[in-house]
């Protein structure tokens, strides 16, 4: 189990693909591990060098106690990419992951050479709303929580369509540590970036969800207008859009990160 490891944390990784391409990091949402990104992978590493990891308190990662802040979430990934000694990447992040991607936009911009924001916003939901999730997620246990993510993780008709995927989505978020869990609610309560975001001046693709409930369209145009230079891009998709709609998300990205590999030899 490839790992990176200081005195507080512990970060799960993967590397694959293309060992002559440009580095390309993949944060996942809050609930999930590494393997949400498996149906887009084999598109994404015919280009690059992809690097995913698993958050503090996800998948095979450790789970430090709670406190979480988005700065030590955002340290993670520069302690990971300084570890395995990768200067600058793009970075696709999703819903947290996404919020983590805005973060080293921000305040390591030197890092990041194009950053994918998907299904997220500078500031999600309302710190009301992730009280009642933490409130929620303290009074249950993860497999009853797992069945009520996946009804906002994916439209209807795809859950009706795919149940093989539907079991590992569920035990995605059924086997994340509660503890990890409920210390990113606290980070997605107190992030608010939109203040933030005239900082960022890598360019940037927003990826939107058209029946997303989490993030829905609006956060992702007014994501999009917020930042100085970017493209805002629709599929029809709930919330986990790279999975739900791999293959269109996929081209999306290509598309947006490999003129900037021609751009730079």
């Amino acid at each position: 189990m490839p790992a990176v490891e200081n005195s507080e944390v512990r970060i799960h990784y993967e590397l694959s693909g293309n060992d002559r391409g440009e580095v390309l990091v993949l944060g996942n949402s809050i609930g999930s591990n590494l393997g949400l990104w498996n149906k887009v992978l084999p598109a994404l590493e015919k280009e690059y060098v992809v690097l995913r990891y698993d958050m503090r308190g996800h998948g095979m990662s450790s789970t430090p106690p709670r406190p979480y802040s988005l700065d030590q979430l955002g340290g993670d990934v520069l302690f990971l990419l300084d570890s395995l000694e990768m200067n600058r990447v793009s970075f696709c992040g999703l819903s947290l992951g996404g919020i983590v991607a805005m973060w080293l936009g921000i305040h390591a911009p030197e890092r990041v050479r194009r950053l994918v924001l998907a299904n997220t916003a500078a500031s999600i939901g309302t710190p009301k709303m992730w009280d009642e999730r933490i409130a929620t997620v303290q009074s249950t246990d993860m497999g009853n929580l797992a069945n009520a993510v996946l009804t906002r993780w994916f439209t209807p008709s795809y859950c009706e369509a795919h149940p093989d995927e539907m079991k590992i989505a569920r035990d995605m978020v059924a086997f994340t540590d509660r503890n990890g869990y409920l210390a990113c609610c606290d980070v997605l309560r107190d992030t608010d970036l939109r203040n933030e975001l005239g900082a960022i001046s890598a360019p940037c693709l927003v990826i939107a969800g058209k029946y997303d409930p989490a993030t829905p369209p609006s956060d992702g145009q007014a994501l999009c207008r917020s930042l100085r230079n970017s493209k805002y891009v629709e599929l029809e998709a709930s919330h986990i859009s790279a999975w739900e709609r791999a293959d269109e998300f996929a081209r999306e990205v290509l598309a947006f990160l490999v003129p900037q590999d021609l751009a730079t030899g």
